[in-house]
């Protein structure tokens, strides 16, 4: 998850479907139906959904552009209507403190997936069960956990954490790339480590992990997957929204795509293929007239 301004655009992709062109099995039919601009941040499981929904809005006849950002920019995008919507929001703990500033500027569509949960992660073959057992074994993690972007809410609360345990351990901050590659060298190596997680996210398919225990809750319990639009957003593109407002997965339906695409080549091309193989799925987000 690096950190983006809203005028560079990592990732921007424009396609508009012929009319006539059969919807996965055939379920409507596309037409130009006018554009939805959508923001997302680079976290594994907005990747997946993000691509996911620009594969299926596509399909009904929609021009989608998306653009890649900050999560601060991300939720500022859709505030000041830069953007339309996006499928990110992490509530009611990671990114509290975004909604609670914005919230009268935006529009929480609804929940879009229930059950995702942060916490730190260590492998499974780790003595540590507990965060409140970190400093009995600060040696054998450098003292160090390993985290992402630090505008990212479980930066935020994994500061908290530090802080409530009192432990003498530092926050490196990077990207979900350079945490995920960090996790990889020290399993491979059989070494402890300790970094800022959540899921679903393709890493607990790949590699036998454990949250540690978290027993005066700084991190919160379940949470939830929101998707946020502009205002306005209904009244200007009400077919759009109707396919934001439906869309809602399980976090076992979000962990294929997402493995699909760390395994695969590009993201867009892996949420063709699961949305090509899934249509009764993607149908339930279909309003009738598209």
């Amino acid at each position: 998850m690096r950190k983006h301004s809203l005028s560079r655009r990592i990732r921007m992709t424009s396609v508009a479907l012929a009319a006539g062109v059969a919807f996965t099995a055939g379920a409507a039919h596309a037409e130009d139906k006018g554009s939805v601009h959508l923001s997302y941040v680079e976290w594994a499981s907005t990747v997946a959904s993000t691509n996911v929904m620009q594969v299926v809005l596509e399909n009904a006849g929609y021009d989608v552009k998306t653009t890649s950002l900050s999560a601060a920019a991300m939720w500022q995008s859709v505030a000041t209507g830069d953007t339309d919507a996006f499928l990110a929001g992490w509530l009611p703990v990671t990114h509290e403190d975004y909604y609670d500033q914005l919230k009268d500027r935006v529009v929480d569509v609804g929940v879009n997936l229930e059950g995702a949960k942060l916490g730190m992660v260590v492998p499974a073959y780790s003595e540590v069960d507990s965060i409140a057992e970190l400093n009995d074994h600060e040696d054998s993690f450098d003292g160090e956990i390993t985290g992402i972007d630090p505008g990212a809410g479980v930066m935020r609360l994994t500061e908290q954490v530090i802080e409530d345990y009192d432990l003498n351990f530092d926050l490196i901050s990077g990207s979900g790339a350079t945490m995920t590659a960090a996790l990889q060298s020290a399993i491979a190596n059989e070494e402890d480590i300790a970094v800022t997680g959540w899921t679903p996210h393709w890493k607990f398919a790949r590699w036998d992990l454990k949250i540690l225990e978290d027993p005066k809750g700084t991190y919160g319990g379940a949470e939830q997957i929101h998707t946020i639009a502009r205002q306005g957003l209904q009244e200007d593109n009400p077919g759009a929204y109707a396919i934001l407002e439906a869309f809602q997965w399980t976090p076992e339906q979000m962990g294929e795509v997402m493995l699909m695409q760390e395994e695969g080549g590009d993201p867009y091309e892996e949420a063709k293929k699961w949305v090509e193989d899934n249509p009764e799925i993607v149908q339930q987000w279909l309003p009738e007239e598209n």
